[in-house]
């Protein structure tokens, strides 16, 4: 099967002019607005990792282990296939028609999860969460690449991408202050902690109105007066900030800078992956099983490893999650900006070794007994502060290093392969260890985590892409 070609309708300047832009307030209005769908998953994860132990008691759901377990992996199965069925859509009905629409569907599901009377309607609740989540990282990853400078895409990327655990500590907070008995306690304090959740989306919804469609995007559609457009008005906004902007590099006349050159079919898109670019696929699916499998086994079960092994009361575990969330957030704020500068294979590589290493010592030193809760919250904080600088360089890769006709889904394919075999069976995995009350079996799981990791950072050493300061056309053409 040969490769498939474009029908070459003009270039455009479009690109150029979008990545020689200062850095500005429009970029700043863009990225929080966009950047918060993380600040959300974090929020949602946190909750249901804090309130777990929560749910177990008679007045509340009354939940056991395994059903804790469960609601975190359906949670994971409806981003997998919401980030499927959106990330199509993404690529064939805009970025900001999907990020708007599944941030709603968001806001309802979240809502609904505070009226939960039992097992199943939570279960129900948690996977169509789980798919409005799963439609924003497509669509946001998609649409923060096309609109950011290349010279900080890295950093702005990894930066957005840390945002979760914003999410995290927010969702630590809420959970800290609202179970507390003297408030509202854990009979009512859970279904609270889901209705502000709900309430942070509607202003993030009114937010995000203002953000445009991706020039991008539109070119590759056909719609370049509306392209030329929204150039426009952004060189507008830039230039009343900035003064005057400096000129655009030389147009890029491949293919890929093309106008008008639509979606690619299904098979193309096979062809992609498994043919032009199947290097690059392996490497991204496992830098996203690894990430995928770490986090959801150490974060969605840490509030019962913290009641079953360091008898911590319920309503203190937040406690726990503020420094292994000041880990996640402060890796990429420091890390970030080396993606750029050292480059991505060396930083991908290392990020993913050092995480395998530090979740093995830390691994062992737990089955040894030679931590106690604090220990242990001040081992992931370090771990995770090289952890999630790698977890998010494997969003960067997966959103730059493949054409943009296909941007959003291969965003999702990967996410949904890494997701679904790591992130899904890994709640059930830990939870069945943890249930067993036995330290060295619990141990075991983390320990598989850290030989993912090692893997995947063994890859990247020898296939990561160096997309440092590269145009997004640049990085990922597709032509004869």
């Amino acid at each position: 099967m040969s490769a498939p070609s474009f029908a070459h309708v003009g270039s455009t300047t479009i690109p150029a002019r979008l990545d020689r832009l200062p850095w500005s307030r429009w970029h700043w209005r863009v990225v929080i607005a966009l950047g918060v769908a993380w600040v959300l998953d974090g929020l949602e994860v946190t909750l249901v990792g804090s309130l777990g132990s929560v749910l177990e008691r008679s007045d509340t759901l009354g939940l056991d282990a395994a059903q804790v377990g469960w609601t975190g992996s359906l949670y994971i199965a409806g981003t997998v296939l919401g980030a499927l069925l959106f990330g199509r859509l993404t690529d064939r009905l805009g970025r900001k028609r999907l990020f708007m629409l599944t941030l709603a569907l968001y806001m309802a599901a979240t809502l609904a999860t505070a009226f939960a009377q039992d097992f199943l309607f939570l279960a129900l609740c948690r996977f169509v969460t789980g798919l409005g989540i799963g439609g924003e990282y497509a669509a946001i990853n998609s649409a923060i690449d096309e609109l950011v400078p290349a010279r900080v895409r890295g950093r702005v990327n990894l930066i957005i991408n840390a945002s979760f655990w914003i999410g995290a500590a927010l969702g630590a907070g809420l959970s800290l202050v609202i179970l507390d008995p003297r408030v509202l306690g854990a009979a009512l304090g859970w279904r609270a902690c889901f209705l502000l959740g709900a309430v942070l989306a509607v202003a993030i919804l009114l937010v995000r109105r203002h953000v445009p469609e991706s020039p991008r995007w539109l070119l590759m559609h056909g719609h370049h007066e509306k392209a030329e457009q929204v150039v426009r008005e952004i060189e507008t906004q830039v230039a009343a900030e900035h003064g005057p902007l400096p000129a655009p590099l030389p147009a890029d006349t491949s293919p890929a800078a093309s106008t008008g050159t639509g979606m690619l079919p299904w098979r193309e898109m096979a062809q992609v992956l498994l043919h032009r670019y199947r290097q690059r696929s392996l490497m991204v699916a496992l830098m996203m099983v690894a990430q995928a499998f770490v986090y959801n086994a150490i974060f969605f079960t840490y509030a019962l490893v913290l009641t079953r092994f360091f008898q911590v009361p319920d309503h203190r575990v937040a406690l726990y999650i503020f420094p292994f969330a000041l880990g996640n957030v402060l890796g990429p704020l420091v890390l970030g900006h080396l993606f750029d500068s050292i480059g991505r294979r060396r930083m991908i590589a290392a990020t993913y070794l050092l995480s395998g290493a530090g979740l093995a010592a830390t691994a062992w030193a737990f089955q040894a007994g030679l931590l106690d809760a604090l220990g242990l919250a001040l081992c992931w904080s370090a771990v995770f502060f090289v952890a999630s600088a790698a977890a998010s360089s494997a969003y960067l890769t997966a959103s730059e290093v493949f054409p943009l006709r296909m941007r959003a889904m291969a965003i999702s394919i990967f996410y949904a392969i890494g997701t679904g075999v790591g992130g899904f069976i890994a709640p059930l995995l830990l939870g069945w260890l943890i249930a067993s009350g036995d330290r060295h079996a619990v141990a075991a799981g983390y320990a598989l985590g850290a030989c993912l990791a090692l893997l995947a950072g063994a890859c990247a050493l020898r296939w990561a892409v160096d997309a440092e300061r590269r145009t997004l056309e640049d990085v990922a053409e597709w032509k004869d």
